[in-house]
């Protein structure tokens, strides 16, 4: 618990001095994330096949093009551009017939398409986030969206733990039962509800609803990573972050609610 804790604090204090600084500071920290994450995938040992190494290479210049593609804000459509689309699909697809003896196979292919395309994304989707919290020190959307994945899986386990006598999803996540999904669905609406409310001018109604569905979403992109490791039989993604495991246990959740915002932002603009 104490190494969970002292890890915690020092990955809040890496994260949060980029996020107040602004979009170029906090990009270059997303796009590091999003490596990490990326070679989290490709160490999944039952997933895949061994990739070649100008396989992950083209994927990786893929995956960094969608991820900076709305590197200067903008809506979702207009950032993630139709030739980084193309770029991916073609540079990752063609090659399965110039690669010989089953080297490079077209299940080889789709697992880093869908793979760059999931986590760029994902990943795209905090930059334009951030862009949309406005400059240096207006943050409060942003903030707004991190409290979401983090009161809901809170008072997910707590009351959970407490309370929790349904199990929810056993096979994938033994511990999780309806009682827990029930409160951090209820306590993940409030909050930062609330937060939204003293903290932001534009709060009406949809607001609520809003941050109801972005915590549903979160706790099922949850399960979706967890199901993932299951089927891999590992228990995180890595061990980067002592007690916590990887970038994607860390963001599993977040990656799903921003994604999800962004592509339902016209309720706020």
């Amino acid at each position: 618990m104490k190494t969970r804790i002292i890890s915690a604090i020092i990955l809040i204090l890496i994260v949060a001095l980029p996020i107040y600084l602004g979009e170029q500071f906090f990009a270059f920290l997303v796009g590091i994330a999003a490596l990490l994450g990326f070679k989290e995938l490709l160490d999944l040992k039952k997933t895949h096949r061994k990739i070649p190494f100008w396989m992950c290479a083209l994927a990786i210049l893929s995956l960094m093009l969608i991820v900076f593609s709305n590197f200067n804000g903008g809506s979702l459509t207009q950032g993630i551009t139709y030739k980084a689309l193309l770029f991916t699909i073609f540079s990752l697809l063609i090659p399965i017939i110039i690669y010989k003896n089953d080297k490079y196979t077209a299940q080889d292919a789709f697992f880093l398409i869908g793979s760059v395309l999931f986590l760029g994304l994902g990943f795209s989707s905090f930059i334009l986030a951030r862009a949309r919290s406005g400059g240096r020190g207006e943050i409060g959307l942003f903030i707004y969206l991190i409290l979401i994945p983090m009161i809901t899986d809170t008072f997910a386990y707590i009351l959970g733990s407490l309370i929790g006598k349904h199990k929810m999803a056993p096979i994938i996540s033994p511990h999780k039962t309806w009682e827990g999904f029930a409160c951090g669905l209820i306590a993940g609406t409030i909050i930062p509800s609330l937060f939204y409310f003293f903290a932001l001018d534009d709060f009406s109604w949809k607001i609520i609803i809003l941050t109801a569905i972005l915590s549903l979403v979160g706790q099922v992109g949850d399960l979706a990573f967890s199901k993932i490791k299951r089927e891999n039989d590992i228990k995180d993604y890595s061990k980067l972050i002592p007690g916590h495991g990887g970038i994607l246990d860390r963001l599993d959740s977040m990656i799903f609610i921003f994604m999800t915002f962004i592509f339902l932002s016209s309720i706020l603009y």
